[in-house]
């Protein structure tokens, strides 16, 4: 079955669902009591729904490779675990888990046992449970299935944005239950009062590492939006140069390595940027050799999500590996992998302290409304540069312009301009 907006919706719910029922079983056995975990207001734990959607649209090429699913399985579910708390941890200044006493851990919040049980349930999942899902899916018809995933996937937004208000305004206040109620008792919304007392409850019971009266983590300057822009956009355009000498020094050509239509922007690179400067602030205690092993290890995983996407919304391989040694489907490779790890010591030893010196230095001079226009250009840029891709996509398949925006880039972003900004790209059948 093809993977589209609706099979992955309704990966993401299932697993959603059925991540909170395994959660909510082992939380209440441990504490010998009923633990709801999830701070969703429904039956929820999204982070599985996460983990489960970048697996299927990452992993499914690997599923006749057992060992090779497994691990994948296993660094893929550990980014998102990881992730997760870093910037739970980055929003509230507390910890809402932690395995600090267990061996194997790394930064308390993932640990060596639970990641490899994340890639046992993953490779059950990716060889099995999609499958079932997607059977019962053919069942349903067309006209019902759609409108019930437009329908459950609205909710469950509302309810992650509601949630999110609910636990800042948590986060912030001291957790007595008691303290809680006197405030909401000010509000006349009955129902929401009622959402935020559950989802209080839920909290304090299933996370007690979050109930704590003061924060559980040290609190550091925040890092604005207008920084992480800027961040962004140094990244993108520092790691498309970067990749084009590579590429002149290694194939002696010169060749675009931009991700976008407009300019020498890489946003892999850039992304990449941006999360690394998020999660690895305040780690300068931690060794060399730590922040190279995850460098590595996210790096890797970062890369080949990357390009399972991308092969996923445009029906292109932007970059293939496959004639590298240690690759894996092509996605990434070994010594490519170390590049990352090196990458990870050098920003954060000497180019992040470097650009925040100079951007301290020049802020006073950034207007805001530089950073608005950047913001819009490179928006702008994104959306055009992902409609010329799909488009692209669907005139190299044979199929006709449908509209006067399709006529539009038909015209301006024709085959052998789109060659000239995507030399590497190789066209692929979608996954059925």
């Amino acid at each position: 079955m093809e993977l589209n907006f609706y099979t992955l919706s309704v990966i993401y719910l299932v697993y959603s669902f059925l991540g909170w029922v395994a959660e909510t079983v082992v939380a209440t056995i441990k504490g010998r009591h009923f633990a709801n975990r999830g701070a969703a207001s429904g039956p929820f734990c999204f982070v599985y729904g996460v983990a489960a959607v970048l697996m299927t649209v990452g992993l499914t090429d690997l599923r006749t490779r057992p060992v090779a699913l497994f691990f994948g399985s296993t660094l893929i579910a550990t980014m998102v675990e990881w992730l997760t708390a870093k910037l739970l941890e980055r929003m509230h200044h507390r910890r809402w888990w932690d395995y600090s006493d267990k061996k194997f851990n790394f930064d308390g919040y993932i640990c060596l046992q639970y990641s490899l049980l994340w890639g046992v349930l993953g490779t059950v999942c990716l060889l099995w449970g999609n499958g079932l899902l997607f059977r019962l899916c053919l069942l349903i018809p067309s006209w019902l299935l759609h409108p019930a995933v437009w329908a459950a996937m609205s909710i469950a937004l509302l309810d992650q944005i509601g949630t999110a208000f609910v636990v800042d305004r948590y986060a912030d206040s001291h957790p007595r239950l008691e303290q809680l109620n006197q405030e909401l008792s000010k509000s006349s919304d009955r129902l929401r009062q009622k959402i935020a007392t559950s989802v209080e409850k839920r909290i304090q019971k299933a996370y007690p590492e979050a109930a704590r009266p003061e924060p559980t983590v040290s609190t550091e300057k925040v890092i604005s939006l207008s920084d992480l822009v800027w961040l962004f956009v140094i990244g993108a355009f520092l790691g498309d140069v970067v990749e084009t000498i590579f590429c002149r020094i290694t194939a002696g050509v010169w060749m675009s390595r931009s991700s976008l239509v407009w300019g020498p922007f890489s946003v892999v690179w850039g992304l990449a940027l941006v999360l690394s400067t998020i999660l690895l602030r305040n780690s300068e205690h931690k060794s060399d050799r730590s922040i190279f092993c995850f460098g590595v290890v996210m790096g890797g995983v970062y890369e080949y999500v990357c390009s399972a996407v991308g092969e996923l919304l445009f029906g292109v391989i932007f970059w293939d590996y496959s004639g590298f040694k240690f690759n894996l489907g092509g996605r990434i490779n070994l010594l490519y992998c170390f590049f990352w790890g090196i990458a990870a010591v050098v920003w954060l030893r000497h180019g992040y302290p470097l650009v925040a010196k100079l951007m301290a230095k020049v802020r006073s001079h950034v207007k805001p409304w530089m950073t608005l226009i950047l913001t819009i250009f490179m928006a702008v840029n994104m959306i055009l540069s992902a409609c010329a891709l799909a488009r692209y996509d669907a005139r190299t398949s044979g199929v006709a312009p449908q509209n006067s925006v399709e006529v539009y880039l038909d015209a301006h972003f024709d085959n052998a301009r789109m060659e000239r900004i995507y030399p590497n790209a190789k066209k692929v059948s979608k996954a059925g």
